[in-house]
């Protein structure tokens, strides 16, 4: 009898175990906390939507511009902060204005598209971005301010005009050609005043928008053409095929950024 219990008690233990795996398997598991469920945090969504290997490379190259102009380590700073929230802002617009094309197109990385990001909350953050950025901009002096302060509103316009078609560039190329007035004439403190910049470095910055401008397009190509654009780096694609497109807009880039360097060791940043 003792035996007999002993085999009926191992074969329940065995089906309440096996009940207890059925369970488990079909019921949902509960999340976590941790870090697979950080990348779900707004701020970090907020972060991706704002395009940041773009504006942090932008935001680098204009702060180490200034360095090089001889530029106090303070107002470097100054310029990196501002170049950082005024890259921020033509990021998150451009993940809103995109947002039904790049949900259509299921392209990766986009979490306003999505669904992951509220759309109101990248408008809050942008607005707010806005709040911040005009005292920044002019806390490098009113005419650099006023600069770089137009140079993101044509940004913002480059992302609703013209980048459909053969002038995809102006815009780019216009907006960066408005840095080097934001470097010639800034300084620390909304009374700064500086001097206009160098004429061939503002023709090199529009030359380098236009290169930057090409890189940037290189990922959505397929995209664009899909839709029926024509930009001028889809143009030229169709023509040459996108590896040779980058290897000839990166090569484009080194030069304009050579010739930079070479202008602003001979003849300076301001006239």
């Amino acid at each position: 009898m003792a035996l007999l219990k002993r085999v009926r008690a191992d074969i329940d233990d065995s089906g309440a175990a096996e009940e207890e795996a059925a369970v488990e398997r079909v019921a949902p598991r509960r999340r976590r906390p941790g870090p697979a469920r950080l990348g779900t945090a707004w701020p970090l969504l907020l972060l991706r939507a704002a395009h940041p290997r773009q504006g942090a490379l932008v935001a680098v190259g204009v702060a180490l511009a200034a360095l090089l102009a001889g530029r106090s380590l303070r107002e470097v700073g100054l310029v990196l902060a501002t170049v950082v929230v005024g890259q921020a802002i033509l990021g998150w617009h451009n993940d809103l204005v995109d947002r039904d094309r790049d949900r259509r197109h299921q392209t990766p990385g986009k979490p306003i598209a999505e669904g992951r990001l509220d759309a109101g909350t990248a408008w809050f953050s942008l607005f707010c971005g806005v709040l911040l950025l005009v005292p920044l901009s002019v806390s490098n002096g009113l005419t650099a301010g006023g600069a770089y302060l137009v140079s993101v509103v044509v940004g913002l316009l480059g992302n609703v005009v013209l980048r459909r078609g053969l002038f995809s560039w102006v815009t780019w190329a216009v907006s960066f050609a408005l840095l080097p007035a934001f470097l010639s004439y800034g300084g620390w403190g909304g009374a700064a005043t500086g001097a206009a910049p160098q004429v061939l470095m503002v023709v090199l910055a529009a030359l380098l928008g236009i290169g930057v401008h090409v890189l940037a397009s290189l990922r959505g190509l397929v995209t664009d053409n899909e839709d029926g654009w024509r930009s001028l780096p889809l143009r030229i694609a169709l023509r040459t095929g996108a590896a040779r497109l980058l290897v000839v807009s990166l090569a484009w880039t080194a030069v304009v950024l050579a010739a930079m360097l070479v202008t602003g060791s001979q003849v300076g940043l301001t006239r």
